[in-house]
């Protein structure tokens, strides 16, 4: 077993990528149907520089319970120390992946050398990879997965009351990827070319290589021409940027054809009608059966994790800063070192 106190990095105030925290903290004890995980190597995503602001744009009633100080980070990748007694499935020295427990907590407490998650948040780490690379997995492949695949879950979306059911993708199928390069749209990509759909990628053009490389059928670089201007007849467009200017994309759609905007918008039910298309959006949440089934995969070659950047857990700070310039190919992953 661990000793009782490891580094972790802590929020004990909101604020910009400075009020991230080196220190030390105690290790979590696993409870009932818990693992306690040796953290390798951890994701970046959005809602953790969400969470460090404090969610200064979600009303009250909408955020999750959480008291400071405050570890952020729910994806991770590691080595399991210790199981609940009533665990069964995974043993100590098991290399797992997880999202952690999201959206039920603020966040997951990932950005430490020890974490504790629910048995069912985890799945095997796929063997093929390295902890770098299935650290960038969790989150972004759940939200891919969930919003292309199969939603897995029956929760619903705090965004609207329609729910949201995967459109069938197969070869006659064309998916426009709004923000093809980021951690949701690159693996999104793959993911719509496994089943067989036509892609059209958007992104800025220092990514075409990359994205022709992952498969994409055709490249659009966003900072020459609006891809509105240009696309018509696709039947569902992923906009991972997502937010009020998610809109645009409703003229790229033929009739029947679904815009899924992975941070919503302001849409118009009546408008949306009329156009004889769907917009609908769910929130990921964390499911170990479905990260297995991406999994195996990332260990066929079928789908792979493109890693943007990587720092040490110390130097957090320097992670946020690299996320807010912007332009991510992938995802940056922090590294753990284990003394």
């Amino acid at each position: 077993m661990p000793t009782h106190t490891m580094r972790a990095i802590r929020l004990h105030e909101f604020g910009g990528p400075e009020v991230l925290r080196y220190e030390e903290a105690p290790v979590p004890e696993p409870g009932p149907g818990e693992v306690l995980v040796r953290v390798c190597a951890v994701g970046l995503n959005p809602p953790d520089w969400y969470a460090r602001e404090g969610m200064p744009d979600v009303p009250p009633e909408l955020k999750p319970p959480f008291d400071l100080p405050l570890i952020p980070g729910t994806d991770v990748s590691g080595v399991v120390a210790a199981v609940a007694a009533d665990v069964s499935g995974f043993a100590v020295g098991d290399e797992v992946i997880g999202l952690v427990r999201f959206p039920t907590v603020l966040q997951g407490s990932a950005y430490a050398e020890f974490v504790t998650a629910p048995a069912s948040d985890l799945a095997r780490k796929p063997a093929a990879i390295d902890h770098v690379h299935a650290a960038g997995l969790p989150m972004s492949g759940l939200t891919a997965w969930q919003f292309l695949i199969e939603l897995g879950h029956d929760h619903p979306s705090p965004f609207q009351e329609a729910r949201h059911r995967p459109m069938a993708l197969g070869d006659g199928t064309t998916v426009l990827i709004n923000g093809a390069a980021g951690g949701v749209g690159h693996l999104a990509l793959q993911l719509a070319k496994w089943k067989g759909a036509r892609v059209i990628a958007v992104a800025s053009g220092a990514h075409e290589t990359f994205l022709r490389e992952l498969g994409a059928d055709e490249f659009i670089d966003y900072t020459k021409e609006p891809p509105e201007e240009s696309v018509r007849d696709v039947d569902l467009v992923l906009d991972t940027v997502g937010g009020p200017g998610s809109r645009r994309f409703l003229r790229t759609l033929k009739r029947g054809g679904s815009l899924y905007p992975v941070y919503f918008g302001e849409f118009d039910d009546e408008e949306n009608a009329e156009l004889g298309v769907t917009v609908t959006a769910t929130q990921v949440r964390s499911n170990g059966t479905q990260l297995a089934e991406l999994g195996r995969l990332l260990d066929a070659g079928t789908v792979r994790v493109e890693v943007d950047s990587t720092f040490a857990l110390a130097d957090a700070r320097a992670a946020h800063e690299r996320a807010a310039r912007g332009h991510i190919r992938g995802k940056i992953v922090l590294t753990v070192a284990q003394g």
